[in-house]
């Protein structure tokens, strides 16, 4: 495949972008257009691997700080000369021309064009070198996406929340009781532990008797539900609060939801899941100590 001349490329219009794109925005656009024009989708459009090929670039560059700047501003003196030469006819260009080259103005613009356009070409040969590893992540993601056959892209406005699955507990604890019934947060943490890993765990600061657990996996959720009984003295009682397994109809036992339904969705959502997930337990834990 040809190289590209970058400087003859409106990258922003490739990925369909503002010129003040944030990285994620750039991101995203990226993902919604590779998926639809990936060679591997497209085998009978022959354009669509220098249209993929166009994208990528745009991805490399426009998130790359030093790169982008070189980008942007070549374009503004490349836009500014287009300007300057529809601004002007024929005859009027050739004797501001002749003008300008008298007073040496024409030489320092074009100083200054050249001067970012090798800017330019040195960053993209930089990133040719050294790699993108932003670009790396999303083709390699992009191609485990369609070898999957799954083509849902996720972003802001179709993601769809993963919801992790959540108890409430109750046990008996008269009110002034220090001990909690017998149950601190290590002892919970303790007991529901060993079904699987343990998101968060809250305990009321103004309910005797009363906490939430999040688990990360909905099945060690519904083991503790169905098996754990707490302290023989004081046993524990499970509230499905959210992410339920459904059981079938022709059997107890809960219906395993494959790992892989959202494996593709965890890698993207888990950074901003395990903040909002948190925040909404404790407004929900304070929700239920407001309403006691």
């Amino acid at each position: 495949m040809a190289s590209l001349d970058i400087n003859k490329l409106d990258l922003y219009a490739i990925l369909d972008v503002s010129e003040e794109a944030t990285e994620k925005e750039l991101v995203k656009a990226y993902r919604k257009r590779a998926l639809k024009c990936h060679p591997d989708k497209n085998p009978d459009d022959p354009n669509a691997a220098e249209l993929f090929h166009k994208l990528s670039k745009a991805l490399e560059l426009l998130t790359d700080p030093a790169a982008r700047a070189a980008y942007d501003k070549a374009q503004k003196a490349k836009k500014a000369a287009e300007k300057r030469h529809r601004e002007l006819d024929k005859k009027r260009q050739k004797l501001k021309e002749d003008l300008e080259l008298r007073e040496g103005e024409v030489f320092k613009q074009k100083e200054t064009d050249d001067t970012a356009t090798r800017n330019l070409a040195a960053e993209v040969e930089r990133l040719r070198k050294e790699g993108s590893r932003l670009l790396e992540e999303e083709q390699n993601l992009l191609k485990e996406q369609i070898k999957k056959g799954n083509e849902r892209i996720i972003i802001d406005d179709v993601a769809e929340e993963i919801k992790t699955p959540k108890l409430k507990i109750k046990w008996k604890a008269k009110k002034g009781d220090d001990s909690n019934g017998g149950y601190s947060y290590d002892v919970l943490h303790n007991l529901l532990h060993k079904y699987g890993d343990v998101l968060n765990l809250i305990i009321s600061s103004k309910r005797n008797g009363s906490g939430i657990v999040e688990f990360k996996d909905r099945n060690a959720a519904s083991m503790a539900a169905q098996f754990e009984k707490g302290l023989s003295e004081n046993p524990l009682t499970f509230i499905w609060l959210d992410g339920q397994v459904e059981a079938t109809t022709t059997t107890s036992q809960p219906t395993v939801v494959s790992s892989d339904d959202t494996d593709f969705e965890s890698v993207v959502l888990r950074k901003m899941r395990q903040a909002e997930e948190r925040k909404r337990l404790i407004e929900q834990m304070k929700e239920e100590d407001g309403n006691s």
